[in-house]
Formats: C-alpha cells, sequence, structure tokens
C-alpha cells in the first residue's frame, strides 16, 4: 500500500454499537492539528471512515480480536471515534472522573441500541 505524503497516521479507538475498534486513521496533514479527526468525521461526502491496522473487540463478549490490514467502517454505525493517544490516563483524580464519565456514556449508548 502506497503511503500518501499528505496524510498523518492517528491511531484510534472507535466505538460502533456492537464493537470496539482499535487502528489508525489518516488524517490530512493541512487541517488545523485541534480539528483533524473532526473535520474527517464531519465531511458530508465521506460515507465510510478507512482504518489500517484494525483490531475489532467484540462488546458482548470475551473473543479474541480479529484483526484486518484494511477495514472500512459505514459513517452511520461509528457511535465515537478518540485518539488513543488522549485515551492513555495518568492515575489521577482527574483521570478517575475522565473514565467514569466515558463508561457513563458507554452505558448510556448501551441502552439507546435499537432492538
Amino acid at each position: 500500500m502506497a503511503k500518501n505524503i499528505d496524510t498523518v497516521p492517528i491511531e484510534v479507538s472507535i466505538l460502533t454499537v456492537d464493537h470496539d475498534i482499535k487502528g489508525i486513521v489518516h488524517v490530512s496533514k493541512y487541517t488545523n492539528t485541534n480539528r483533524e479527526l473532526t473535520d474527517l468525521l464531519n465531511d458530508k461526502e465521506r460515507r465510510f471512515l478507512a482504518v489500517t491496522n484494525a483490531e475489532i473487540y467484540p462488546r458482548n463478549g470475551n473473543q479474541t480480536p480479529r484483526k484486518y490490514n484494511f477495514l472500512e467502517i459505514h459513517m452511520d454505525y461509528v457511535l465515537m471515534v478518540h485518539p488513543s493517544a488522549q485515551a492513555v490516563f495518568k492515575d489521577s483524580g482527574k483521570s478517575r472522573e475522565d473514565i467514569t464519565r466515558f463508561r457513563e456514556l458507554r452505558m448510556k449508548l448501551n441502552q439507546t441500541r435499537p432492538f
């Protein structure tokens, strides 16, 4: 796979209804650094999110992750994308609060799942 010199890889965690996905998305290096993922996700022309080096973890079960060199995820199924670099917490009061808020958000999302 040829590398695009106009993009920057960002390691992300992606939350969908059924899976947690870890992998790398490539964003434009010409975008404001605070808006890279936002611009990528809000692109009205984009229907799929391309992910490289993807690991898919089922949310209901302790199965081993499936690994893919390349994966496309339909944008309608993406609930949340978070840069992995920001997801690594130091053990502090604030990080514990952030983790608690994230778990509460995940529980709320699970409660709103269509059946």
